[in-house]
């Protein structure tokens, strides 16, 4: 993997995993930090079709303030962003960038090695600190592993 192909640790958003895999979360009201390469495969959580991207992208139909429709294909996905978060720049995305993507880094940072009881507090330690916003969604990290 070279540095071209890797987000900038520290770069808006970018959460190093306890690998050194390094993965962004960004919430899609707010633009592409300028400046910053775009990502080679992003994964959209929304409650419907996220718009068309210049880059491969997937899509889990998550709505907003709840959990994966359908939690299999979820993790599917989420297993594929770690895989490739490994030599690629992969981004996961919501409208606000906190709940439903610090849901998703958490269960990204449990297949990483964290424990599903601490990953809520790694995500909102390294990535946000108001990640994962309701009950059911800590919950759902917690039984994820």
């Amino acid at each position: 993997m070279t540095d071209a192909e890797r987000w900038e640790e520290g770069a808006a958003g970018v959460l190093r995993l306890p690998s050194g895999r390094l993965v962004r979360g960004r919430g899609l009201r707010r633009p592409l930090p300028p400046g910053e390469p775009p990502p080679s495969y992003g994964v959209y959580l929304l409650g419907r079709r996220p718009p068309e991207v210049p880059w491969e992208s997937g899509w889990v139909r998550w709505p907003d303030f709840r959990l994966p429709a359908d939690p299999d294909a979820a993790r599917a996905t989420l297993a594929e962003v770690w895989r490739r978060c490994a030599g690629e720049r992969v981004e996961l995305a919501c409208g606000g960038g906190r709940g439903r993507t610090g849901t998703a880094l958490a269960c990204v940072a449990v297949l990483d090695g964290v424990a599903p009881a601490e990953a809520v507090a790694y995500v909102r330690r390294h990535y946000d600190r108001h990640a994962v916003e309701t009950p059911w969604q800590r919950r759902f990290v917690r039984r994820f592993g």
